[in-house]
């Protein structure tokens, strides 16, 4: 998959595409059936295919809805997207001067210009333009006008609830990550550095990494204790994560730390990727040390037992 910083990088390639149009955030089960049927199409016909997405957020740049928390960050999308086998990539920032942009003028000057449609794929419930102006009806009729299909992709439902970023945002920040999960179609993701903490989990003979999400606009979900699978320095390590401020040793910031199950070594520096795969407890605080140790290694207990009945995955003490 090619990837595109901006419409004009792409439009040097004098393309025809089959294209679809959307921010992408989380590239869930929904996402999923458009690209496949992206894919689909692409076999039948004498284009290539191709997604349009825009960085960042229309409703940030916007200020709709207040400051909003983001599934994926820019890296992570594309090697989301990278593995449904896709010609391009498109990534257009977004700007106050896009979003003046009339429907009709969008679909002129963008899509049959630049990127060249000949089909354009899209979601149910898609809107672009000047204050959402367009839609599906709007897209069909300025596709009898320019030369292109249209094709819509109906909602992806899980026990009758269609999946949506928004949905998935709402599952993580109340905890339920197991639901976020199904609606992603794969664990939820935190990315970034490993840096040095207080060391106080070494004091308690729980070592813990520490890791910084850079991306202020990265949603952390609830605060508490989840079993991860991590991927550090090419290796896939079960762990223990905890999302939350320390009450019982006094923490005043969130801070994001992991204790590896089975694994003690030098890591500061390092990128991580964490898979979230199960939520265990809330954070809480516990009047002594004693009491925090010996809840956490219930809680390695529980992480061993419910990786080995799901993964039957075995992890040495």
């Amino acid at each position: 998959m090619k990837v595109h910083h901006g419409i004009e990088d792409f439009a040097a390639k004098k393309l025809n595409t089959i294209l679809t149009i959307g921010t992408f955030d989380g590239v869930h089960i929904g996402h999923k059936k458009i690209i496949e049927r992206l894919n689909e199409l692409k076999k039948a016909g004498q284009a290539e295919s191709a997604i349009l997405t825009f960085y960042p957020h229309p409703r940030s740049v916007l200020g709709q809805d207040g400051e909003i928390k983001m599934l994926t960050t820019p890296e992570e999308k594309v090697t989301l997207l990278g593995q449904y086998k896709l010609d391009h990539l498109i990534i257009e920032p977004f700007t106050e001067a896009l979003s003046g942009m009339t429907a009709s003028r969008f679909v002129e000057e963008i899509l049959v210009k630049r990127l060249k449609v000949k089909k354009l794929v899209i979601g149910h419930d898609h809107r672009f333009g000047k204050n959402r102006e367009g839609d599906f009806d709007k897209l069909v009729e300025l596709g009898d006008l320019f030369g292109y299909a249209v094709e819509e992709i109906p909602s992806q439902e899980i026990e009758n609830i269609a999946v949506s970023s928004t949905k998935i945002r709402k599952a993580l920040e109340s905890g339920e990550i197991d639901k976020a999960n199904l609606y992603l179609g794969y664990p939820y993701l935190l990315s970034g550095e490993v840096i040095r903490g207080k060391g106080i989990g070494r004091t308690i003979s729980f070592p813990t990494i520490n890791l910084k999400v850079h991306e202020d606009f990265k949603l952390i979900p609830k605060i508490g204790v989840y079993i991860v699978k991590t991927v550090i320095k090419n290796k896939c390590i079960y762990g223990l994560l905890n999302i939350g401020f320390r009450p019982t040793l006094n923490g005043t910031d969130k801070s994001v730390e992991v204790y590896l199950l089975g694994i003690d070594e030098e890591l500061y520096g390092s990128h991580m990727r964490i898979e979230l795969l199960h939520r265990l407890r809330d954070e809480v605080r516990f009047e002594s040390i004693e009491e925090l140790k010996d809840q956490i290694s219930k809680d390695v207990e529980k992480a061993r037992n419910w990786l080995k009945k799901t993964f039957k995955t075995e992890i040495q003490p």
